[in-house]
């Protein structure tokens, strides 16, 4: 007996030494919310209840809670059931640059508030490392055109793809092919849209090169147009012609693709042409009900070949295993993702990185890469920033290169305009 009780002496021994040793990292400010809880309610007992509405991940939530009631009960508050007549509603908030532990304390009709700001070290999660650099370059602007081509504000790009005979622009009423030359992309042929249905407020597209990379197709709301590309055979011209053909169409728009264990397995979503999101409706179907959603990307997985991340209209960001029909998961450290993201696939890391543009908040817009190895996205990058606000992103064909549309403020140019800028990505 004597010896079981040494041992566990000991044992508890160590494990205080080792649990002073290492604080983590919500110690500090879960003792800092409970003194003003404590000043503010007095002893007794309240009801405590946590919403967590930060980047902190879902699993770190009850050992957060513990560390309340313990710093609590030291000081005279007593977190009991339900059926208490006081309540403590804590929210874990935060912003682009601290987190805010904000805690009502209601008593009969009286609400009080207390709250604590995190320090600086523990606002976001930790990168281990930044295991990519990104990199951006100018691809179009007005800039780099050799002659005068506002891409203005009245007519927004949507979507960008290089061609063999030169470069495709989608706009909201027509296709713009340019060429380039010694001195930067020409203005070659300006397409009309000629089938046109009523716009989105923020409408949205799609341009897909053809298999042998002279033409394309443009996927509008309510629309498809077929490119093609003739190449001049009677020298009578610089350029070869370009032809264009529209009509109405509800088919669903191929949205991503990615290797899985059966082959390539490109996923088409339905687009609501009233609006600018998709609708959830998916095909091939993934066996999961999907909510409607602004973007969505396959991304590889080692277990089930590949999985389907989407950006729901709700702001929310989850994904479906396409070997599951356990249903969507939900998808935490992504607060300070905007409503864009695209899959960059590179030989740093999984391979396969989402580079996602910002939630808004901050003064101007910035890409990040992260990895998605669980149900937590890590961040894998430090933030590229952009000269502008990013309005569209999309990866190029091959997979190596992202397309960001960037919308630049009236006080960067001579007006609001567009360009489109190239991001790549290198490893560290």
């Amino acid at each position: 007996m004597k010896l079981k009780w040494l041992v566990a002496v000991v044992a508890s021994g160590l494990m205080c030494v080792a649990a002073s040793a290492s604080p983590g990292p919500w110690e500090q400010p879960a003792a800092a919310l409970a003194e003003e809880i404590a000043a503010i309610l007095g002893p007794g007992q309240a009801h405590l209840t946590i919403r967590n509405l930060s980047t902190i991940p879902i699993a770190e939530i009850p050992a957060i809670r513990r560390l309340l009631e313990q710093d609590l009960k030291t000081r005279g508050v007593l977190a009991s059931g339900a059926d208490s007549a006081n309540s403590i509603r804590v929210t874990l908030s935060e912003n682009v640059r601290e987190r805010l532990w904000v805690a009502e304390i209601v008593e009969g009709n009286q609400t009080r508030v207390a709250m604590v700001h995190v320090d600086a070290d523990t606002a976001h999660e930790p990168v281990a490392e930044d295991r990519i650099a990104l990199r951006r370059e100018h691809y179009l602007g007005n800039a780099e055109l050799s002659r005068p081509f506002v891409l203005s504000n009245d007519q927004p790009v949507l979507a960008v793809i290089g061609v063999s005979s030169g470069l495709v622009v989608l706009r909201q009423s027509d296709v713009v092919i340019f060429a380039m030359t010694a001195i930067g992309w020409k203005e070659q042929k300006v397409l009309e849209i000629s089938v046109r249905s009523s716009l989105p407020r923020d409408p949205r597209g799609i341009l897909l090169p053809t298999s042998d990379g002279n033409g394309f197709t443009a996927l509008f709301p309510g629309t498809e147009c077929v490119g093609n590309y003739a190449p001049r055979t009677d020298n009578g011209g610089e350029y070869g012609d370009w032809t264009m053909k529209c009509h109405d169409s509800d088919d669903p728009w191929p949205i991503s693709t990615a290797d899985t264990p059966t082959g390539p397995t490109t996923i088409k979503a339905f687009y609501n042409p009233a609006r600018n999101y998709f609708t959830g409706v998916v095909t091939p179907s993934i066996g999961v009900d999907l909510p409607p959603f602004y973007s969505a990307a396959l991304i590889p997985r080692p277990a089930s070949g590949a999985a389907l991340v989407i950006n729901g209209i709700d702001g929310k960001v989850q994904l479906a295993d396409l070997s599951s029909t356990v249903g969507l998961k939900p998808v935490s450290g992504t607060r300070d993702w905007g409503s864009d993201f695209a899959v960059l696939h590179t030989n740093c890391g999984a391979g396969a990185e989402i580079i996602a543009s910002g939630s808004g908040e901050a003064a101007s817009d910035s890409l990040r890469a992260y990895e998605l190895p669980a149900q937590e996205a890590i961040p894998a990058s430090a933030p590229l920033a952009m000269e502008g606000t990013v309005t569209a992103l999309f990866a190029a064909p091959d997979g190596k290169s992202v397309f960001a549309v960037v919308r630049k403020a009236a006080n960067q140019g001579a007006s609001n305009s567009y360009e489109v800028d190239r991001v790549t990505a290198s490893c560290n």
